[in-house]
């Protein structure tokens, strides 16, 4: 799934793609039984509704929150787009195909538009530039809707959703009286518990758990004030590099021009079952366990065991 660093890739490329551009068209084949009354695109009924009010608006600003991509128009809607498990979005050029059922959008350009992996397109809206944003989305999990900016931080896709980790006001002791509200958990499912802070998932917090050396498996209550400050000093490092590396291309993400990211090139953790640790004079290998139903990875040495 991407998470905040992809999410903020992605809208890092929006911005210097789509800001200014009017919307001609929207496309969907999205359609789910299960998904019917929905406030999303997934609905077909919803999205004959979406498609009459985004025709004609024009993009003003593309920001993200958490792992949701908000692209405000120019009256008081924002497009919500929340990627899940595969989805990304890619900006460029399309042929549309009609008479093929199976990916009837055909990638022009860019070149890298045509990696196996950007071809699942399940969404597109048209510029009046000529240009499209597509929504590639293999496993159909992605979330678009449609929300009133001006009652967004309290909507039911934003409202229950914690800090962002590297606002400048995200400060240590808000770090700390963050995990407090679940003092028992396990550190790792507590920092990927968007509730509690926003945007970390499975990658970065083994990645951030690492650099700090703190077992996944340890109780928040248990931490102590000195590795804690390690722990919030790396989220901070690792989340960063993430951006600066374009985001981790290990699974499906791409960015907008469909390019892969090149994080998962500096993994110390995550998917590194049976190497031997990184860090400087440890001995240790990485091994993995299954937390909460995910896969999870860290040394069996400088990560001590929990308690």
């Amino acid at each position: 799934m991407p998470e905040l660093p992809e999410v903020q890739t992605t809208v890092n490329g929006l911005k210097r793609h789509i800001i200014g551009l009017r919307i001609i068209d929207a496309w969907s084949d999205y359609s789910s039984a299960f998904f019917k009354g929905s406030k999303t695109i997934k609905d077909p009924a919803y999205f004959r509704t979406f498609k009459k009010e985004i025709l004609g608006r024009k993009i003003v600003s593309v920001e993200r929150r958490a792992k949701n991509i908000i692209i405000k128009l120019d009256n008081h809607l924002i497009i919500l787009v929340h990627m899940k498990m595969t989805g990304h979005l890619l900006y460029g050029t399309y042929a549309f195909h009609p008479k093929l059922k199976k990916d009837p959008w055909e990638p022009i350009a860019p070149e890298s538009l045509k990696d196996p992996f950007n071809r699942r397109v399940h969404f597109l809206l048209s510029f009046d530039n000529g240009h499209h944003l597509a929504l590639s989305d293999m496993r159909k999990f992605a979330k678009v809707t449609l929300v009133d900016s001006r009652n967004i931080e309290t909507s039911l896709h934003l409202g229950s959703i914690g800090p962002e980790p590297l606002e400048k006001e995200f400060v240590f002791d808000k770090f700390k009286e963050r995990l407090s509200i679940r003092p028992v958990g396990r550190i790792k499912q507590v920092l990927m518990d968007q509730k509690i802070v926003a945007g970390i998932g499975n990658i970065y917090a083994d990645e951030s758990l690492w650099r700090a050396g703190v077992n996944p498996l340890e109780r928040v209550a248990t931490i102590g004030e000195k590795r804690l400050k390690k722990l919030y000093a790396s989220i901070k490092q690792t989340l960063a590099q993430g951006i600066d590396f374009g985001g981790d291309s290990m699974s499906d993400y791409r960015n907008v021009n469909g390019e892969k990211g090149a994080f998962q090139e500096s993994h110390q953790a995550y998917r590194r079952t049976g190497k031997k640790c990184g860090r400087r004079g440890c001995k240790g290998k990485i091994v993995r366990i299954v937390l909460g139903g995910r896969g999870t990875h860290y040394c069996n040495v400088h990560q001590k065991a929990a308690s």
